[in-house]
């Protein structure tokens, strides 16, 4: 008989960039006065997103449309992220307990090495066009046709630790794509190349204004630095399930069930899907549209909508919740689409706990560290914390 804690299932729903404030430390990262959530409500005429906020999220940070409620349900908090980066890898990992200190490098302002290139054109066969920091739609709208016309290989970077590789479905082939990218993960697992992820990106359509990215894109990680909560879940004999690009970005570690989704509004529809089969351990979600549609491409109207979105699909989901459930919603960092540049934000994320069995409410602490969702995970289920990992559990306060 496994360990029965006061939950038996925990659903982390991370909405991919949804910052709250600039963190202390914003200046060293070039991130002054950033708030995602903020300047989208200052941005946009209406904000209609009522079960985030009955959950309390306009009590965490000041909305010019969503005004604070004086009972939210459940439980609140500002997070502060504890690693050194903004960047996908080191908010999820830090989540489940790794403490990042040295940030993954990028290359978005000259583009990958000479020597890198050459290796990826002589191992691949392909000629490397692009080299640059690049829209994924952008790049493939610029290079597209030529990449048809050529068999040549569309390599692009972001602000993120990325090197990615556009590919038409119907030339360069989805199997000759992922073996391209499989060739750059093993050459970027040098340190003087080394990337956190590469990110296989196929598109199909013959011609501009016809492309068109698909859902078979496949994300090449580092494994993680150590052992994480999940790590530990699975290892205790709990089901971990991904949806979206959780199981990339921990590259299968501690994971025993994965979904990819094809959208962000899909991904909740598979959440929704999961909530309703009976499974004992963590469900952990990655909506990545709010950062790869929106906010990198610094669009407010269209980060609003998706908001709006996810919040009607929020309101199926709580009510397919169980009284056994605990739901938190949280973010990984932000990407203010008001802001300069493309690139994320250093940003407080926000932390929405609730299930249907809890009788109090309210605001807790700022907490210093995201690895308190992991931590709390791992209380929960009784299993130990990995090693060096970081994190208290908040779990005494939800109830």
């Amino acid at each position: 008989m496994r360990f029965m804690g006061r939950y038996k299932r925990i659903f982390v729903i991370v909405i991919d960039s949804l910052g709250i404030g600039p963190m202390p430390d914003g200046e060293k990262f070039g991130d002054n006065g950033v708030n995602t959530l903020g300047h989208i409500s200052e941005s946009v005429d209406t904000f209609h997103i009522p079960n985030l906020q009955r959950l309390g999220l306009a009590n965490l940070t000041p909305l010019k449309q969503v005004e604070a409620v004086e009972r939210p349900l459940g439980y609140q908090a500002v997070l502060r992220e504890t690693s050194n980066g903004k960047d996908t890898m080191t908010g999820h990992w830090e989540m489940m307990g790794i403490e990042t200190k040295t940030p993954f490098q990028t290359f978005t302002e000259h583009g990958f090495p000479e020597g890198l290139i050459e290796e990826l054109e002589r191992r691949t066969g392909h000629k490397v066009i692009g080299n640059k920091s690049a829209s994924g739609t952008e790049i493939i709208e610029e290079l597209g046709e030529e990449e048809i016309a050529t068999g040549n290989m569309i390599v692009y970077t972001s602000a993120d630790s990325v090197l990615q590789i556009c590919g038409n479905e119907e030339t360069f082939g989805l199997q000759e794509l992922y073996r391209c990218c499989e060739i750059a993960r093993e050459l970027t697992l040098r340190e003087e190349w080394k990337v956190g992820r590469v990110i296989a990106r196929p598109y199909i359509g013959r011609r501009k204004g016809e492309f068109e990215r698909t859902s078979n894109r496949h994300d090449y990680a580092l494994k993680p630095s150590g052992e994480t909560v999940l790590n530990m879940l699975k290892d205790g004999g709990f089901e971990v399930v991904s949806v979206g690009k959780i199981a990339d970005i921990f590259a299968g570690e501690g994971i025993t069930e994965a979904h990819k989704s094809k959208s962000s509004v899909h991904g909740m529809e598979q959440t929704i899907e999961i909530a309703q089969k009976d499974f004992e351990g963590l469900c952990f979600v990655n909506l990545v549209d709010f950062d790869a549609k929106w906010g990198h491409r610094r669009n407010p109207q269209g980060y609003r909508d998706e908001l709006e979105r996810f919040d009607e699909k929020l309101a199926v989901f709580l009510e397919v919740l169980r009284e056994d459930d605990l739901m938190i919603i949280t973010a990984d960092h932000g990407t203010d689409p008001t802001y300069t540049g493309t690139d994320h934000t250093r940003e407080k994320v926000p932390f929405l706990a609730y299930s249907k069995s809890m009788e109090g409410s309210g605001r807790l602490p700022e907490q210093d560290t995201f690895g308190v969702i992991g931590a709390t995970a791992a209380q929960n289920f009784g299993v130990s914390m990995p090693k060096d990992g970081i994190g208290v559990s908040l779990l005494k306060f939800l109830k």
